[in-house]
């Protein structure tokens, strides 16, 4: 069976083989924990709580990617191959995939539109990441 990380890899395509970083992946496993510990802190603003855990999403599934010898060409592209890189499917990815469509409107265009139910669904998504990635770790 072809390997979909390899079938997305090589000149023009969204991903590059680069050798696995182990202190790249402590760096971004830290930084992705640290982000969605702070996201759960309801005294800060909303906006403020979807950042940090949109960011701790990325850097989460960056981590999964660069496990796996894999740098990615754009952002949104750790979101697409989360069930190649950690088997999860699209009750996660999809939440993911609208978190960076309403981040890009938020940071491109001003229009950021969020609830408590977005972020909350957002954390939620994060944390399934984030305790999948650290189950597969040795």
């Amino acid at each position: 069976m072809p390997n979909p990380l390899e079938n997305l890899s090589g000149p023009g395509k969204s991903l590059k083989k680069e050798a696995p970083d182990p202190n790249e992946f402590a760096g971004l496993l830290r930084s992705g924990l640290a982000r969605l510990k702070d996201a759960r802190n309801g005294q800060l603003a909303l906006e403020s709580r979807f950042d940090l855990a949109y960011n701790a999403a990325h850097s989460l599934s960056l981590a999964a990617l660069r496990r796996l010898g894999y740098r990615s060409g754009n952002r949104y592209i750790v979101f697409q191959v989360l069930p190649h890189t950690l088997g999860l499917g699209p009750e996660v990815w999809r939440v993911l995939d609208k978190c960076h469509n309403t981040r890009n409107l938020g940071e491109y265009e001003g229009l950021l539109d969020l609830d408590e139910r977005l972020v909350t669904d957002l954390i939620t998504a994060t944390q399934a990441v984030a305790d999948t990635l650290q189950a597969r770790l040795p």
